[in-house]
């Protein structure tokens, strides 16, 4: 059974950081691409950033570029998106994906970011 499990969400400040976690379970994490999205109320929800485990350049929309960043650890199976500098407009619920080839992906079940004053 695949669990993709996200933490770290919270209330923060403009301007502060938070760290957002996604543990997987169930698959091969090595061969699967890896992506944060994240979705507003309202709002559709969209790619903010993905890593593949080969050594190609992450990917980060234009609206995080600068302030984010992507990691992963293929041993512990863990993926991670450090984010920086927060504004009221990262405010959504950002969402762990796992995807492998054309297989449908599998989605966590998201984590609650909120900046706020």
């Amino acid at each position: 059974q695949v669990q993709l499990v996200e933490s770290g969400g919270g209330l923060v400040q403009p301007g502060g950081s938070l760290t957002l976690s996604c543990a997987a379970s169930g698959i091969t994490f090595g061969q699967y691409y890896m992506s944060w999205y994240r979705q507003a109320p309202g709002e559709e929800r969209y790619l903010v950033a993905g890593i593949s485990s080969v050594g190609a350049p992450p990917f980060y929309d234009h609206s995080v570029k600068g302030r984010f960043t992507i990691s992963r650890d293929d041993v512990d199976k863990m993926l991670y998106l450090q984010m920086n500098n927060l504004n009221p407009s990262d405010t959504a619920v950002y969402y762990c994906q796992a995807k492998f080839g054309l297989d449908s992906p599998y989605w966590g079940q998201g984590t609650q970011v909120t900046v706020s004053t």
